[in-house]
């Protein structure tokens, strides 16, 4: 089963590009922009794993707490608000919190959702900012987060899955 989920998320990095990242409309569109940009996709995966290994009220509090950030985020991309080095930041994000997952990093949850949170406004910022021309905000935010709850979920699973395989190789 975890060797599977591996081998979808290799496929979907592999087949992504920027370009596929930005094509459909409305929900679609939404949904397809974390998936389909690896960038989105390996912190989004990530940020579940991560809190799969902080364990505990962890688990759903970094998930939804990147989701909350990230919709401030979007706001100021659709609204337009400068907000400076996003890509930097968000290129930043995917080194941090898979480093937090395969070195083990733990943390306070605070500290933790801190962390998330503002890599998450970054990524909201990049989802609103891309958002295609004549689509509704509303429904493309409620497809790129319905996306990230999904790939947090994924997340979780992995992050779950590699912790079992930890445990029974001591």
């Amino acid at each position: 089963m975890g060797a599977r989920i591996i081998a979808v998320l290799i496929m979907m990095v592999v087949a992504s590009t920027d370009a596929h990242a930005h094509t459909g409309a409305g929900i679609q569109s939404g949904f397809l922009h974390p998936i389909l940009g690896w960038d989105h996709l390996i912190v989004m995966v990530g940020v579940g794993a991560w809190a799969s290994l902080l364990g505990g009220s962890a688990m759903w509090k970094i998930p939804l707490g990147f989701i909350a950030s990230m919709v401030i985020g979007g706001r100021l991309g659709i609204y337009g608000v400068a907000i400076p080095f996003v890509e930097l930041t968000i290129l930043a994000s995917i080194l941090v919190i898979a480093g937090f997952w395969l070195f083990q990093i733990k943390m306070p949850e605070w500290a933790g959702a801190a962390v998330v949170g503002f890599f998450a406004i970054a990524h909201g910022y990049a989802h609103g900012a891309e958002m295609p021309a004549g689509v509704s905000p509303v429904q493309f935010a409620a497809g790129f987060l319905t996306a990230t709850g999904v790939l947090h979920a994924l997340g979780l699973c992995l992050g779950q899955w590699r912790f079992r395989r930890l445990r029974r190789a001591d």
